[in-house]
């Protein structure tokens, strides 16, 4: 629907939908413009969803990047690498650059793209809201953070917080990390180069000392959905509980963020033996060696990216911040069963207090516009109890879900080669 208010999205496009939300660190974005929300509070499930508003995809070369205005991992990105229509289109999403022998260059602004974005999605989201259709999900809230669009959705008696992101997506790989795949990886063998290499992203997020209106970030998500196939389960398991316990303890002041964790873990695989990441029974261990691995980057104040690794993402921390959490991370590392239990203890009073909303809510709902008289949310706590049920019971397999935009209220599910 946006694309169709006035086509410049691409007919054809390729959308990324991650679990988690952008400040869980699913993609390497801080922003401080980020609002918080609580999870049982103000949603039940969250998702990153990337939408390209630009592609490059025809190019079988290493992809030049613009970066000489720029801190490592980031680029501007002129739009003489597209034709005039793009051009055209684009305009009023650009910065203005003239140069001396007359010629005038347009850099896409990040800034700009997100301030369209969001008015463009607010009208589509108005329509929707004008004429409700059976099935379609209850908008709760829609907020502009930054550069990200946050949606809540209500669909029956859950709530979904969607990070929506607009992107500059790329076939193949930028030439500033192609050293990076002359070295040896731990996932070698396990999935091609080619699946590795498929392509990246912009994002919208600056550097520290950045010019925010030009500067997009280097996103490697589509490379590090691969990668994350090549990991033991008790590696992310430890990973999971890493993160529960620094989420929160690590947040004030901002320094850092899971992304951060999930760049110690993917270092950990290329330094370690397969056979000791492969031990079923390791996760403890494991969470101990990456709350080492934490604690030795805050103190050194460095933590190579992974694709990038001459960019260090703490180079910018104070000292005060960086003693502060190396102190806090001490305590972690001297009782972490604790620590867990105390995260584990957040996440249940979370569920509960979701409970507790979805109880009162199912005594003081009233009739909506899309209901033809009886429990409007009915239909869509069943389609929610089921999906709940298919993943309880077909732990580790692949689950989807087509859903007929003309008739939402049949949902069909696949699991694995199986349909329902």
């Amino acid at each position: 629907m946006v694309q169709k208010l006035d086509q410049k999205l691409p007919v054809a496009n390729e959308y990324l939908l991650l679990s988690g939300g952008v400040r869980e660190g699913v993609v390497d974005i801080d922003l401080d413009e980020l609002n918080v929300y609580a999870r049982g509070t103000d949603y039940d499930m969250d998702f990153t969803l990337l939408v390209p508003a630009l592609k490059l995809h025809d190019r079988n070369q290493p992809v030049t990047l613009d970066m000489r205005h720029s801190a490592l991992c980031h680029s501007w990105l002129s739009l003489r690498l597209f034709d005039e229509g793009t051009i055209s289109k684009w305009k009023d999403c650009c910065t203005i650059v003239d140069h001396i022998n007359g010629a005038t260059n347009y850099f896409f602004s990040p800034t700009k793209v997100a301030d369209w974005f969001y008015e463009s999605i607010s009208i589509v989201l108005s329509e929707i809201q004008k004429k409700p259709q059976r099935g379609m999900p209850k908008v709760e809230k829609v907020e502009k953070n930054g550069t990200i669009i946050s949606i809540i959705l209500g669909v029956g008696s859950s709530r979904m917080l969607y990070d929506i992101v607009p992107v500059v997506s790329f076939k193949g790989w930028p030439a500033v990390a192609q050293s990076w795949l002359m070295e040896n990886h731990f996932w070698d063998g396990k999935i091609t180069e080619e699946e590795v290499i498929s392509g990246f992203y912009l994002v919208p997020a600056c550097s520290y000392k950045g010019k925010k209106d030009n500067e997009w970030r280097l996103s490697f998500a589509r490379s590090e959905v691969q990668l994350k196939k090549c990991i033991s389960s008790s590696l992310m398991q430890a990973y999971q509980a890493c993160k529960a316990i620094i989420i929160k303890l690590l947040s004030r002041p901002k320094a850092i963020s899971p992304y951060h964790l999930r760049s110690m873990m993917l270092w950990a695989c290329d330094r370690l033996p397969a056979s000791y990441l492969a031990q079923e029974d390791y996760a403890a261990h494991f969470l101990l060696g990456l709350i080492d691995d934490l604690q030795h980057c805050l103190v050194n104040k460095m933590c190579p990216n992974y694709f990038i690794p001459q960019c260090n993402m703490l180079e910018h921390l104070s000292e005060d911040t960086v003693m502060l959490h190396a102190r806090k991370l001490s305590s972690v590392r001297s009782d972490p069963a604790e620590h867990l239990r105390t995260a584990i203890e957040h996440v249940k009073a979370a569920n509960r207090l979701t409970l507790e909303l979805q109880r009162r809510g199912s005594t003081t709902s009233i009739p909506s516009p899309q209901s033809d008289g009886g429990d409007p949310n009915q239909p869509d706590d069943r389609l929610a109890k089921k999906l709940q049920q298919l993943v309880t019971e077909n732990p580790g397999k692949s689950i989807s879900v087509f859903i007929n935009p003309d008739d939402v209220t049949r949902p069909h599910f696949r699991i694995d080669d199986k349909f329902f």
